[in-house]
């Protein structure tokens, strides 16, 4: 039998970082991936944060991957501005909370997960390889067993093989916790469904529309109306030549008033600032002759389909600065007017040839979902069962208080933890519970994210208070009117803190996450003092039909999810939280029909969900 020192399962940003972080410590370390390529899993909203936390340490992505993530990885804008908009109709009022993002931040990119784990892995296979180790994708692990004294690990596609000790990084809805009872399955009061969609839009329109430069990026939050009522926001953020655009609701929220993420994504996108942030010039083919020939009315489909294939790259590269550089330095251009020229005449062809009208919309590229954890609420206390190390989502680890949306730095935070952990008892030749699960345990409830997880920060606070500093208190409501004013207080705010910390979340939750918080005090706000937003044109957006054919499947004949009681109410509401429609309801009874399912996981509590075999189910092209 194959033996390896250590196996990472989940080929995540976490589970990367694991393989990176014992590959640089000398130890063997192999990773297992489900899918065929490592990051064609992974849905991120997302922002990766760099942190410098006042008191405590806490590993970054740079301190995994060294002066090579800063030059080379493929990071979409460094977030230079971050902005929480209150929404009521046409009406915005917005609140600039930078002072909040940069707080105890090195830095935050934009990323786009497939791009940015497909680096990781390179990185970390290199590393791996060099000690033994190294990935092994399209693998899906099935069973774990301890057998005279040994750790062997099952799978669908390979040999079984031994190891000494297992880092699960296989997300939320991890198999390795539910195959060896280390945690229960997250309930949906201890969940968020995120729902996104990817807008293309060239770069040089993003930084003009958004004021910022090529270097820099925008983040910016949403609250009111566009919720439907639901506990939660929208979010926007810019990418190079894209927009990620999403809603992330509590599920227990949406299972009290079910709607289907299809519909939380499209409120967002047809609020008129969003309306105008995404809008772009888009081409509508015209109507084919009919009395041509049936050869010559392909000829022109033809035509038309490489013409409009290279008006949308060459235009992408135009209104780039690298695109346009890119360009000359092929030898392709001689310089930008010829390229200007070149875009012109395309659209020229297209206009006058083939009667394609040019008309104002959005470019939807990708639509997904998934689900996240909430770190105050579903946080395992100890995360580790015998000789696994549990680790990000995984370990129920995320920090969502208001605006602050913390988590991929959060699981590499705990891989880099796991590793350290790992390698010690390797020299120690010790993995019990009690020696490398307690250090590993230990060293992650100290650590700064845990504390976020269970206090409230009242430097974090202050500069949150600070920057609503405008809205007027009687909008709050008598609700907060008593704890706003102690918190307003610089020789207050300490005690109120303090006070507040020793009641505990658990206590404070049910009054500051409420429908009055993220639904109602936004849309008074956005009426009484928000500016009128014009829209110039109505989206057509996309059936979630449409969305489930423009994704990318290898579909398995084997279901990867069983119902186990097709007549419960927890089922019957999937029907319509399930983001891409697999459930339906027949006979009172609810049906499941796997092949559009995108792995979010929603429907995880109640059935028997596993990650579909190796290279199987869905591909994401951006992530």
């Amino acid at each position: 039998m194959e033996k390896f020192d250590v196996a990472v399962i989940g080929g995540g940003s976490a589970g990367l970082a694991a393989l990176q972080q014992l590959s640089s410590l000398g130890k063997q370390g192999v990773l297992i991936e489900g899918g065929k390529n490592v990051g064609s899993k992974n849905v991120s909203g997302g922002i990766l944060y760099s942190k410098k936390p006042k008191n405590g340490k806490v590993y970054n992505v740079e301190d995994v991957y060294g002066e090579q993530f800063i030059h080379d990885a493929p990071v979409e804008r460094l977030i230079t501005k971050y902005i929480l908009h209150a929404t009521s109709k046409d009406k915005v009022y917005s609140i600039d909370l930078t002072g909040a993002h940069k707080y105890q931040a090195n830095f935050g990119y934009s990323v786009l997960m497939n791009p940015l784990n497909s680096w990781f892995a390179q990185i970390a296979s290199e590393s791996a390889e060099k000690q033994g180790g190294g990935i092994v994708s399209g693998v899906h692990v099935r069973n774990i067993l301890w057998q005279d004294g040994r750790t062997v690990i099952e799978t669908d596609e390979l040999k079984e093989f031994e190891v000494k000790a297992i880092i699960a990084a296989d997300g939320v809805n991890s198999e390795i916790a539910d195959m060896t009872g280390a945690r229960q399955k997250f309930s949906p009061e201890e969940l968020y469904q995120g729902v996104k969609v990817i807008v293309k839009l060239p770069e040089d329109i993003i930084n003009e529309r958004f004021e910022i430069t090529s270097e820099e990026g925008a983040a910016h939050l949403f609250a009111g109306d566009v919720t439907l009522d639901h506990i939660g926001g929208g979010f926007l953020y810019t990418n190079r030549g894209t927009l990620s655009i999403g809603a992330v609701y509590h599920l227990d929220s949406l299972m009290s008033k079910p709607r289907e993420p299809n519909e939380l994504v499209n409120a967002l996108l047809l609020n008129p600032l969003v309306k105008e942030f995404m809008k772009d010039e888009v081409p509508i083919k015209g109507e084919i002759d009919k009395n041509l020939s049936k050869e010559e009315q392909i000829k022109v489909r033809f035509a038309v389909s490489k013409l409009l294939k290279s008006w949308y790259e060459l235009r992408s590269e135009y209104f780039s600065v690298q695109g346009r550089k890119r360009l000359i330095d092929s030898g392709r251009f001689k310089n930008e007017q010829e390229i200007k020229d070149k875009v012109e005449a395309i659209y020229h062809d297209l206009t006058t040839k083939y009667s394609t009208k040019f008309v104002t919309d959005y470019v939807e590229l990708e639509y997904s979902a998934k689900l996240v954890p909430d770190g105050k609420r579903c946080r395992m206390k100890r995360p580790y069962f015998k000789n696994i190390l549990f680790v990000g989502d995984a370990a129920g680890r995320g920090i969502f208080i208001g605006p602050k949306i913390e988590g991929l730095n959060v699981g590499i935070d705990d891989a880099v933890r796991a590793a350290n952990a790992i390698a010690r008892s390797i020299e120690r030749n010790n993995f019990s519970s009690d020696y490398m699960g307690e250090f590993y345990a230990k060293s992650v409830q100290e650590n700064p994210y845990t504390r976020d997880m269970r206090e409230i920060d009242k430097d974090y606070l202050k500069i949150f208070l600070d920057a609503s500093k405008e809205v007027p208190r009687e909008i709050i409501g008598s609700r907060y009117g008593t704890i706003i004013r102690l918190m307003s207080s610089g020789t207050l705010r300490g005690l109120a803190v303090g006070f507040a910390n020793m009641l505990g979340y658990d206590r404070l939750l049910p009054l500051v996450e409420s429908e009055e918080t993220y639904v109602q005090v936004p849309m008074e706000l956005a009426e009484r003092l928000g500016k009128r937003i014009s829209s110039t044109y109505t989206p057509s957006l996309l059936t979630i039909a449409q969305r489930v054919a423009n994704l990318k499947y290898d579909d398995d004949s084997v279901s990867h999810i069983r119902v186990l009681n097709p007549r419960s109410e927890f089922m019957k509401k999937m029907v319509l939280l399930c983001p891409t429609n697999c459930y339906n309801l027949e006979n009172d009874e609810v049906m499941l029909q796997h092949e559009g399912c995108i792995e979010c996981g929603t429907c995880a509590k109640e059935t028997a969900w596993k990650h579909p075999r190796g290279e199987k189910g869905i591909i994401f092209q951006y992530g």
